[in-house]
């Protein structure tokens, strides 16, 4: 029995959601297929969070707001009520972030959420938390923080640092959400107790937990979706973007 035959968003769940999905199409044409795949797949007639996917190039906030760009899709499926907000994700480099916010606020759009990494490790190697986050909360911008453990790679660092240490570090920051994957009950049950137990840390208690952390974190090697394409999607299936944006150049994917 597959997910679709066991739960469905039909009969009375989707008003007990906040649905969100992701795009990689760089295109109006392309945006646009795309969110209409999504929602037959979910089978709704809206998403209340569409964001960018994989804003990894320092082309691609070029090619979003390029006539017959992307953004032009995500709009428009706006006025349509197919969705409610607009955001963008990208886990390469916090200026490539900051480079998409300059571009939208050069053509006056105001972004609804950003997703990044935000985790301890991040604190030291080129930081989405130092560059980015003050950004959003002063632009009254969503921050949605990912990669809490790196899809892992983080957990399996020498750092002395608790699994739930890592997450009340994450939960500390001025976040909209912190997003964590469950892989299982125990992952689930983990969450829980993060939350349960949490409680706002003070300066102290955060230098403490960074000071920890930062002999590991000074190369970003538990950070592998910063230093190499083993997390680039985008990069591995160059179809997902679609078709080229007229009268923009396309860059090989960012590797620093």
């Amino acid at each position: 029995m597959s997910l679709s035959d066991q739960f469905t968003l039909e009969d009375g769940y989707r008003n007990k959601v906040f649905l969100m999905s992701k795009m990689d199409g760089r295109t109006k044409q392309d945006a646009s297929r795309q969110i209409d795949q999504s929602l037959r797949r979910l089978r709704t007639d809206r998403i209340d969070l569409v964001q960018h996917h994989e804003i990894l190039r320092y082309d691609d906030p070029d090619r979003v707001f390029a006539e017959g760009g992307a953004m032009e899709a995500f709009v428009e499926a706006r006025q349509a009520g197919k969705l409610r907000y607009i955001g963008f994700t990208g886990h390469k480099d916090p200026r490539i972030r900051l480079q998409m916010l300059d571009v939208a606020a050069e053509r006056g759009f105001h972004f609804d959420s950003v997703q990044m990494p935000l985790n301890v490790m991040d604190a030291h190697f080129r930081s989405f938390g130092h560059l980015v986050l003050p950004y959003l909360v002063q632009n009254g911008i969503a921050a949605l923080g990912m990669k809490t453990f790196g899809d892992g790679v983080i957990l399996k660092s020498d750092a002395p640092i608790k699994p739930i240490e890592y997450l009340h570090f994450s939960l500390n920051l001025p976040t909209a959400v912190v997003i964590t994957g469950i892989q299982n009950q125990c992952d689930l049950d983990q969450a829980f107790e993060a939350v349960k137990t949490f409680r706002p840390m003070d300066k102290a208690a955060v230098a403490e937990l960074l000071a920890r952390s930062r002999p590991y974190a000074l190369e970003g090697k538990d950070e592998l979706f910063k230093t190499s394409a083993t997390f680039d999607g985008t990069a591995k299936n160059a179809a997902w973007l679609g078709e080229e944006v007229p009268g923009v150049k396309t860059l090989a994917p960012t590797m620093e």
